[in-house]
């Protein structure tokens, strides 16, 4: 495809189906993005192709060997077939099925290897094998296989070429064929009734007719007996393929309940595993709301401390205003007690230089004392 790289085309038609048009828009885009107008062209005509058609192209793709010893056998069956070689045709046959069950197997282990998603047992495998047998019927299929390209499953309706090469019977030299079909002549066909040969060899060609009947006849009978037992190899083989398929499906219905039993297994799994998850998100939930809750009362107890401390601050600043006061007061105190006794002690000597000495029954100290009492 002009334009348009192998490796792109390789890669769309290797890829899951259901990414095909978004993988073919993106590099129709980045054709266009880099001026390759005829580029983007030819990719956007590129078709999706179908599930069965991918299996096949991914058998292409990664097994190469496979579908080339596919298409060798291919000739070798057509050869056969036009031979009516009965032996050769059921060793090919077993061949054939043998190559087809393999590119079966391989197909669907590609398939799971290139996309997880898809359940093999629900794979379109029938029609792969349809398509692989078609390719050995059909050369022209045969190559569209080997490609890598088919868009679409292909069938064929029964086997052998098409159309089937025309059986001719060799009655005498190489130069002189009959249809196998026709019928021998007779002893005098095609002659006059009348007279005796002209001459000698008319004669002995007249009486050569009988032999040569008898060897075209044992020709036929030896023809049809060696289509009797290809016809005969033909239905064994289609016995055959059908015995794989019914092995088949038989081994993917046991793969589909096996598949079952793990998908509930791993239901009962997924369901335990939810519960244990709401239950630890409830814990959760319950120990976050008590985280909230003791931040808050850690919060309003902090915010009573802030304001204990400060009246507390406030009380101290308070009591030492008062202490320092009280100091004051004392110190106040004790000089007023210290003038009140001079002045005690001046009034006393006053008064003692005024009494006249033994005139008074007081001593000085006494009247001292009393004058303090009573002032």
């Amino acid at each position: 495809m002009a334009g348009v790289s192998r490796e792109l085309v390789d890669r769309l038609y290797t890829a899951p189906p259901d990414g095909f048009v978004a993988a073919r828009a993106e590099a129709v885009a980045a054709a266009r993005a880099a001026g390759d107008v005829a580029a983007a062209r030819e990719i956007g005509r590129l078709r999706k192709p179908t599930v069965a058609a991918w299996l096949v192209n991914l058998l292409a793709a990664r097994r190469p060997e496979l579908m080339a010893e596919l298409v060798e056998l291919s000739a070798g069956l057509r050869a056969a077939q036009r031979e009516l070689r009965g032996p050769r045709l059921r060793e090919l046959s077993a061949q054939r099925r043998r190559i087809v069950s393999t590119l079966v197997g391989q197909a669907r282990a590609l398939a799971v290897v290139a996309d997880s998603r898809l359940a093999a047992g629900k794979l379109p495998l029938a029609e792969v094998e349809t398509t692989l047998n078609a390719a050995l019927a059909d050369p022209e299929v045969a190559e569209q296989v080997r490609s890598g390209r088919l868009v679409r499953a292909a069938s064929y309706a029964g086997f052998g070429e098409v159309p089937r090469p025309q059986l001719r019977l060799i009655v005498g030299g190489p130069d002189e064929v009959e249809p196998a079909g026709a019928r021998p002549e007779e002893p005098g066909a095609g002659t006059e009734k009348a007279g005796p040969p002209a001459d000698d060899t008319g004669a002995a060609r007249a009486a050569a007719q009988p032999s040569r009947a008898a060897a075209q006849a044992a020709r036929a009978a030896t023809g049809h007996a060696d289509a009797e037992a290809a016809a005969a190899g033909a239905e064994a083989a289609r016995a055959a393929e059908q015995a794989d398929a019914a092995r088949v499906e038989a081994a993917a219905a046991r793969a589909e309940a096996a598949r079952s039993r793990r998908r509930g297994a791993l239901d009962r799994a997924l369901t335990q595993a939810r519960t244990r998850q709401e239950r630890a998100e409830a814990e959760l939930a319950r120990t976050v709301e008590a985280e909230r809750a003791g931040a808050a009362a850690l919060t309003e107890l902090e915010t009573a401390l802030a304001e204990l401390q400060k009246r507390r601050v406030a009380a101290e600043r308070a009591l030492g205003e008062a202490r320092a006061a009280r100091k004051a007061a004392e110190r106040g105190a004790i000089a007023a007690r210290r003038q009140v006794g001079e002045v005690q002690a001046a009034v006393e000597a006053l008064a003692a230089e005024d009494t006249p000495s033994g005139k008074s029954g007081r001593t000085p100290g006494k009247s001292v004392r009393e004058a303090h009492s009573s002032g």
